[in-house]
């Protein structure tokens, strides 16, 4: 028999804590609220378990709650666990996997789609990963990112973005009612005073002189650098490319718009210069790939690591990304091109969506200029900057 009765539970108003036996107890705050608790040992481990509001659990259903969570606990069984299950609501955890198993297939980056569960399960799920969703709270995701918020900066942010990510997915189910404090936790973080990273470039100046140095051998790392300089190309898009993407008659390379970043068709106009390195790789062509620039592997690409082994032998500090920004410095600093020539030639976003309504041509023509006039300086040839055409 229990200490207390189902009337003297009604007239406890005292703030405190009531014992009934065997560990439960009816707890009353000083706003008034009460609800009941059960303490259960383990091995040694002591825990407070929640049995619910006073108001709708009567004494003898809190007898009953606490007699089953004392059962759980003895076989090993996690009560809050269990009635978080009856309810429906997920763990961060469990919402994590489903966010990303709802989302993988829209994710075309497949670095992404590994990285996102990662990144959770690294920074996130240490602290945040068996709380439910309901009770993920500012102060404990402005503590989980804390931790790397200095150290890490980028990867902080990413794992910020895929918490807010997971949380406003559980709102949208039903699962809480209100998004994460996102201003004020970031207000909470430590201020981060270090420069953000930009990939190393070669001077545009030292260009000419480096490409004579990379043609002093041939290999198809070394053929896919050049071709990567020549067309001011992303990595992935050179070591990607198909030879059905290659228009030899007309001097153009079309690449689709799933190996874009952007997501949208690029058409690159090639120089006389990167025709030439095309037909020294179609030499180098076997019947066992399509690609252009193909890996070791067979039928694989090369691996972004071939490029910067080239650089790495030669001496370069810079990486195979640096060259978009050589040709860019060279394009402000040493032509009249417009820049938006140069943004187009790069498959750069267009930031303003007004700007991106109007602006629907591909500046083809002008990049092919621009294009034809960088090939000719990175030869080392003389460029008459005035009189280049302004875009």
């Amino acid at each position: 028999m229990g200490k207390l009765t189902a009337t003297g539970v009604r007239a406890l108003k005292e703030p405190g804590r009531y014992g009934d036996g065997d560990g439960l107890f009816l707890l009353v705050g000083k706003g008034g609220a009460r609800s009941w608790m059960v303490r259960v040992q383990k091995n040694g481990k002591r825990r407070d378990i929640g049995l619910g509001s006073a108001k709708k659990v009567s004494l003898a259903l809190a007898r009953e709650r606490a007699a089953q969570a004392r059962s759980q606990i003895e076989v090993g069984i996690d009560p809050a666990a269990e009635r978080r299950k009856a309810r429906g609501i997920p763990t961060f955890r469990e919402a994590a996997a489903l966010v990303h198993a709802e989302n993988k297939s829209a994710w075309r980056n497949a670095k992404h789609r590994a990285q996102w569960l990662s990144t959770l399960e690294a920074y996130a799920f240490p602290t945040l990963g068996n709380t439910p969703v309901s009770k993920i709270e500012g102060p404990a995701v402005r503590d989980a990112l804390a931790a790397i918020w200095l150290e890490k900066p980028e990867t902080a942010r990413r794992v910020r973005q895929r918490i807010v990510t997971v949380i406003d997915w559980a709102i949208s189910k039903g699962y809480r009612d209100t998004p994460l404090p996102i201003k004020a936790i970031s207000k909470g973080l430590p201020r981060n005073r270090t420069s953000p990273k930009h990939f190393a470039a070669l001077p545009y100046a030292e260009v000419a002189d480096f490409l004579e140095r990379l043609r002093e051998r041939e290999s198809v790392g070394r053929l896919a650098l050049e071709a990567l300089i020549l067309t001011a190309a992303r990595s992935g898009e050179i070591r990607g490319a198909m030879w059905g993407e290659i228009d030899f008659d007309n001097a153009l390379w079309t690449i689709p718009a799933e190996r874009m970043k952007g997501h949208r068709e690029h058409v690159v106009p090639l120089s006389g210069s990167a025709l030439r390195v095309l037909e020294r790789a179609k030499a180098l062509r076997t019947n066992v790939s399509d690609l252009v620039f193909p890996g070791i592997k067979r039928g694989k690409p090369l691996s972004d690591m071939t490029l910067t082994k080239v650089l790495r032998d030669m001496g370069a500090d810079c990486t195979a990304h640096g060259f978009r920004s050589s040709f860019r410095d060279w394009v402000s600093e040493e032509t009249a091109f417009n820049g938006a020539v140069a943004e187009a030639a790069l498959a750069h976003a267009i930031e303003s969506k007004v700007e991106a309504a109007y602006r629907r041509g591909n500046l083809l023509e002008k990049r092919r200029q621009l294009m034809d006039a960088w090939a000719t300086f990175c030869d080392g040839r003389a460029v008459n900057i005035v009189q280049l055409a302004a875009g």
